[in-house]
């Protein structure tokens, strides 16, 4: 009886892996699928945790250290996912039948993505520390906003899902950039004057003196944080151009 249940949902993948091509095309929609999902999850817990703190230095929400320990094996999955991802491509690419050496393609992997990579090695070895034991529980208002970084995060998902797709062209991939640009924008750029502001605000400080009366490594973590946000926006600002101004010309020729 098991079987002929199983036929449909087999038939079901047989239709998909075909359609998408293998392994090489179905991975990539999964990981991006989790992503959204985790990014979703963080959104929310983050604006919980904002709209709950009324003292954004003392006041506790026991979602953002929480959500922090979740992060933990998060981390892990997606690093590994990213990994996987490039592994299968290079396979495609390559064409070696799945014998390509591990260390040199986690070194190729390494390099190719080594911005992203690195910002996953210190969210793990030193945000989650400093989030979970250093910080003395204070600060939870500021978890939260950086939890709420994370809202760009699906519409990104769904472009390079769209891009997979060879949906590129369509106007639901312009539609998606706009948001793109918006969200990462909005959360993860004037996020860090918006913490600022918010401290100034409760403390009665003007937002430029607010960097002086801070310690100098919440500055530094600060800084940390948002110049891998502003290369990232500038890339995805040169691809927006792109976008935008691939149509017109199109309708020219």
């Amino acid at each position: 009886m098991a079987v002929p249940t199983c036929t449909p949902h087999f038939k079901l993948d047989t239709v998909i892996w075909k359609t998408l091509g293998g392994i090489t095309e179905l991975f990539p929609l999964h990981f991006r699928f989790v992503s959204s999902v985790q990014a979703v999850l963080a959104t929310i817990s983050g604006l919980i945790v904002v709209s709950s703190c009324r003292d954004v230095k003392n006041d506790r929400h026991w979602l953002a250290t929480a959500y922090v320990w979740f992060l933990i094996p998060y981390m892990i999955y997606d690093t590994y996912a990213m990994y996987l991802c490039h592994w299968y491509r290079s396979l495609e690419k390559e064409n070696v039948n799945g014998k390509r050496p591990v260390v040199r393609a986690v070194k190729s992997f390494v390099q190719k993505d080594f911005l992203m990579f690195v910002h996953h090695m210190a969210i793990l070895t030193v945000l989650v520390p400093i989030g979970v034991y250093f910080r003395r529980d204070l600060g939870d208002f500021f978890v939260g906003c950086l939890l709420v970084a994370e809202l760009s995060t699906p519409f990104v998902s769904l472009g390079k899902v769209l891009i997979q797709l060879k949906q590129q062209h369509t106007l639901l991939h312009k539609v998606n950039g706009g948001f793109i640009l918006l969200t990462f924008f909005l959360c993860r750029i004037l996020l860090f004057p918006f913490m600022y502001y918010a401290y100034g605000r409760q403390y009665g400080i003007p937002l430029y003196k607010v960097p002086f009366h801070i310690p100098l490594h919440c500055n530094v973590a600060n800084a940390s944080i948002l110049a891998p946000q502003l290369y990232w926006f500038c890339l995805i600002c040169r691809k927006a151009v792109r976008l935008y101004s691939d149509a017109p010309a199109k309708k020219v020729r």
